[in-house]
């Protein structure tokens, strides 16, 4: 059994209580017309692919722009926050994260291929400006929901974790692998948005935190391949309506995915900060 079963993984209510009170107040003052709406994103319903701008350009200004909702970074950051640091070490800036670096024990993760762009945009303007020079650290776990750095069998490993800084259209791009479903919570990806690229790779000043949310749909069809059997069962479990993350509301955070089992998939979303 992997340690994510032991505990409400990723939830913390002491942690998140806070957080999504904060959220449910801004939608309510929101709503009243009490606060402009920050940050653009692209999202429908749970069953299809979310729609979105193309990657390689930032939105005009938009009047129903939000900023990215606040999550938690879970129990397995990497950052510092929770014990292991991943950042301060050399090879961390990098777009390929499917393989360890460094000292590590140098494994790869397997699993079906994905490209993760990530489009950071400046909330006070409407989305419409691109955060460039901004610097992303995303993570998630791997097919089989083990968390590497944390995660027994996978402590020696640091594979999917990385930083990357946004070029001139506020673009990341990580090239990784399709996470697994575990116990308790929706597929995802976390990622950690800082000022730039000195700050991630120092661990501090981060601007914000938050998960990236997959369709069902395809989560259905990369789970019926080869080594995502657990997740199968664990996907049957749960809905992004009730998962203890984007229960509240996962519009901005879910993202548009294409591609197919031949060929790999892609998932973008816009991120306003």
């Amino acid at each position: 059994m992997q340690e994510h079963e032991q505990h409400e993984h990723d939830r913390g209510l002491s942690y998140d209580l806070p957080v999504l009170a904060r959220r449910r107040m801004i939608r309510l003052m929101a709503g009243a017309g009490l606060i402009p709406l920050a940050g653009c994103s692209a999202g429908t319903d749970e069953g299809t692919s979310a729609a979105s701008s193309s990657p390689g350009t930032a939105s005009a200004p938009d009047a129903a722009c939000v900023t990215v909702p606040e999550e938690t970074a879970g129990p397995y950051p990497g950052d510092g926050s929770n014990g292991v640091n991943v950042l301060k070490e050399s090879g961390v800036v990098r777009s390929d994260i499917t393989s360890s670096f460094g000292d590590s024990a140098g494994g790869t993760a397997e699993g079906m291929p994905l490209t993760v762009t990530l489009t950071v945009v400046d909330a006070a303007s409407g989305c419409g400006t691109p955060k460039q020079g901004a610097a992303v650290y995303l993570w998630h776990c791997d097919r089989a929901g083990g968390y590497s750095l944390y995660t027994e069998g996978v402590t020696e490993e640091n594979y999917l974790r990385g930083v990357q800084e946004a070029d001139e259209r506020g673009r990341v791009t990580f090239t990784s692998i399709f996470p697994g479903c575990y116990t308790g919570r929706w597929p995802h990806i976390h990622f950690e948005v800082y000022g730039g690229l000195a700050d991630a790779t120092a661990a501090t000043a981060i601007t914000n935190t938050s998960q990236l949310a997959f369709p069902k749909e395809v989560c259905d069809t990369v789970y019926a391949t080869e080594g995502y059997e657990q997740s199968v069962t664990n996907l049957g479990r749960l809905s992004l309506e009730t998962d203890g993350i984007f229960r509240d509301g996962y519009e901005h955070q879910l993202a548009a995915v294409e591609g197919s089992v031949e060929k790999g998939y892609t998932a973008t979303l816009t991120v306003a900060v």
